[in-house]
């Protein structure tokens, strides 16, 4: 089996054909009209999508950085959806999660809850369902010990106050 040349397999070409261009937030209005069920929204980014999407909740992702690598980190994003969503609906972070320190930080920087992709595929095609344990075990156990080195006996103890991120640096102009 060979590749067809009578079709365009370019890169673009393959991408054009797996996204549908005509998808709006006109969709998600349609699809509320549809559905009693809650619509959750991914790879919402920004604090305008946020505004516009008029979903039960969102998840914060750059689907892995996949097919867009300069957008921002995750993490980085996080912070303006969860301001943007005003505590209407949840708010979850999905990418870049590798340790429970991760964890700590996202739901510091207001993150209902985090997803967790890769370690848990890399667990299963080590291990099967004894890795996925491990790796839930030791992400629930690394975030025990970064919520006691932060004073926090709960989840709920865990605040904005717990983490520095850029936004926090003082603007500060160069000298020339």
């Amino acid at each position: 089996m060979g590749l067809d040349r009578t079709k365009d397999s370019s890169p673009a070409s393959v991408i054009n054909g797996i996204y549908d261009r005509s998808l709006s937030w006109k969709d998600v209005k349609w699809l509320q009209t549809i559905t009693s069920l809650p619509i959750i929204l991914k790879g919402i980014l920004t604090a305008e999508d946020t505004i516009q999407a008029g979903a039960s909740g969102i998840i914060v992702s750059n689907h892995g950085a996949r097919q867009l690598d300069y957008v921002p980190a995750t993490i980085t994003a996080l912070e303006e959806v969860v301001q943007a969503a005003e505590g209407r609906i949840p708010v979850f972070m999905d990418g870049g999660v590798r340790r429970g320190t991760d964890v700590f930080k996202a739901l510091a920087l207001g993150a209902a809850g985090v997803f967790i992709g890769r370690p848990a595929v890399y667990a299963l095609a080590a291990d099967g369902e004894a890795g996925v344990r491990k790796v839930l075990e030791m992400l629930h156990d690394e975030l025990e010990i970064t919520m006691a080195l932060c004073g926090c006996p709960s989840l709920k103890d865990i605040t904005r106050d717990h983490v520095f991120t850029e936004r926090d640096r003082p603007r500060i102009a160069p000298r020339l």
